[in-house]
C-alpha cells in the first residue's frame, strides 16, 4: 500500500522565479543523489510538475506546485520507503528550501 507525503514551503519569489529555481534544482537533483535517487521521468504542465523517480529500489511518484507564494510536493511512496515517511518529509522541504535560495 502505498502512502502519500505532502511538504508545503512558503517563499516570496513569486510564482515564475520560484518555478524556475525549482526547474533547475529539479535537475541537479539526480546527479547529487545518484547513487540513491534515479529521476525517470519528469513534465512540466504549467506550473505542475509531475515526476517518477526510483529511490533504494523502489519507484515513487509525485507532483510539484509551484504558486505565487508557495511549493506543495506531494510524493506517493510504496509501502517500504512508507516506512520511513517521516524521515524523509524534513530532507525534501530541506532540498526544496535550498532550489528556492539558490539564484
Amino acid at each position: 500500500m502505498s502512502k502519500p507525503v505532502v511538504v508545503s514551503i512558503s517563499h516570496c519569489l513569486g510564482r515564475e522565479e520560484a518555478a524556475r529555481r525549482i526547474r533547475s534544482g529539479f535537475e541537479r537533483a539526480g546527479g547529487q543523489f545518484g547513487g540513491i535517487l534515479n529521476i525517470s521521468e519528469q513534465t512540466w504542465t504549467g506550473d505542475r510538475l509531475a515526476f517518477r523517480a526510483n529511490a533504494l529500489g523502489q519507484q515513487a511518484s509525485g507532483t510539484i506546485d509551484v504558486g505565487e507564494d508557495q511549493v506543495r510536493i506531494e510524493v506517493t511512496l510504496p509501502w517500504l520507503l512508507a516506512k520511513i515517511a517521516e524521515r524523509l518529509a524534513p530532507q525534501i522541504k530541506q532540498q526544496t528550501v535550498l532550489m528556492l535560495e539558490k539564484k
